[in-house]
């Protein structure tokens, strides 16, 4: 007999490949999609939802470290593989040997991948990558002739794309939107009057708001997992925008037992019961991911129905208000992300309680609970 964890994330293989050929129908078909897998497939296994991806045409997927690719190249990937955060010197050999796409923006990472084409007589393309906006990695728009001019003088080098990213897409009205394409769009038609390149910049808010930035090649994240970068997915769980959340999270009830009106729950006692109450015990805590914020706040589902978190939330426990539910006993199942009956809890609905977005939640949960992929 396996050993198996009360708790279970639970990845809908279907529901990926959905999500991905809705966003190929948004794009049109001379555009191609990256499916960005970094994050582990944000939460979702980076191995095996790039392979989901793949089997319905995907060829090109985005990381954000070298280590990633390698991992994706090793489990028999055989699509272009984009490392977007660089490489050290030391690891350009291994660009070459995995034949990766990396994306620079650092002179001294450039010579050293130079050398390394060199040496193993080769030519290795590169995707230039442009700070349009967003005020994190990339050279500055008035820097890039003379980066260009840099990569010109060296050998086993090639400018293959030009690639940029937005800060506000996923609002359809955000105006640096519109300002920084602009910019990129200006750079690109430069480019490409000199190299046979591609021009990318579109992220799953732009896929979705802002088609007129397409351009070559779109990179979807978020969106391939089933939700919109704004956080909007309806409360009632219909798909947003076409997408359908790949990712569910269940557990069951170890204990369920009585308290009397007046008594303090778990840590700290942040709670005291106003009535008798009946809690439900469950085996998920922030080692699991739920995250301490939900103290007190977060919701589960059992038997159909909404139970209130009670107290802090424990590193492997966490307790329920199970008082208006019926009779709930231990082993039955506990939904913390997905549907159960008519009622739903989403990544965002989870997400707006701490404060955050459906990516970390997504990330959090997938990442730290055993996973089970389903077709």
């Amino acid at each position: 007999m396996i050993a198996r964890s009360y708790n279970c994330v639970t990845i809908s293989r279907a529901a990926l490949q959905h999500n991905y050929n809705y966003i190929k129908s948004r794009v049109g078909p001379d555009v191609r999609v990256m499916a960005m897998v970094k994050a582990d497939g944000y939460g979702h296994d980076m191995v095996k939802a790039a392979k989901a991806f793949a089997d319905v045409g995907c060829d090109v997927f985005g990381v954000a470290e070298l280590c990633e690719a390698v991992t994706l190249r090793n489990s028999g990937i055989s699509g272009q593989i984009f490392v977007m955060l660089g490489f050290e010197d030391v690891q350009a050999d291994s660009v070459l040997a995995y034949d990766l796409t990396p994306v620079v923006f650092d002179s001294r990472a450039v010579e050293s991948l130079s050398c390394s084409a060199l040496k193993a007589g080769r030519e290795i393309g590169v995707h230039i990558k442009v700070d349009t906006g967003m005020s994190r990695l990339g050279v500055k728009p008035g820097e890039l002739v003379e980066f260009i001019e840099e990569i010109e003088r060296l050998g086993g080098i090639s400018i293959a794309g030009i690639m940029s990213h937005f800060p506000e897409s996923d609002n359809p009205g955000s105006k640096s939107t519109e300002t920084g394409f602009a910019s990129f769009a200006d750079t690109c038609r430069a480019l490409k009057n000199r190299y046979k390149s591609i021009c990318h910049i579109a992220n799953s808010g732009a896929v979705l708001n802002f088609p007129n930035t397409h351009c070559d090649m779109v990179r979807a994240g978020i969106a391939l997992y089933g939700y919109h970068p704004a956080g909007s997915q309806p409360s009632e769980g219909a798909a947003v925008e076409g997408l359908i959340p790949a990712m569910t999270f269940s557990s069951k009830v170890v204990q369920v037992q009585s308290v009397p009106e007046g008594t303090g729950i778990s840590y700290g006692h942040t709670f005291t019961t106003d009535r008798e109450t009946r809690l439900a015990v469950l085996p998920v805590g922030y080692e699991d991911g739920y995250s301490r914020i939900l103290s007190n706040c977060g919701e589960v589902l059992i038997r159909g129905r909404r139970a209130p978190v009670r107290g802090r939330i424990c590193m492997n426990l966490c307790m329920v208000d199970v008082t208006d539910i019926g009779e709930v006993s231990a082993g039955d199942k506990v939904v913390f992300l997905g549907r159960q009956g008519k009622e739903v809890i989403t990544a965002d609905d989870i997400a707006e309680k701490m404060e955050s977005i459906s990516y970390e939640v997504l990330c959090l949960l997938g990442n730290n609970n055993e996973r089970s992929y389903r077709e």
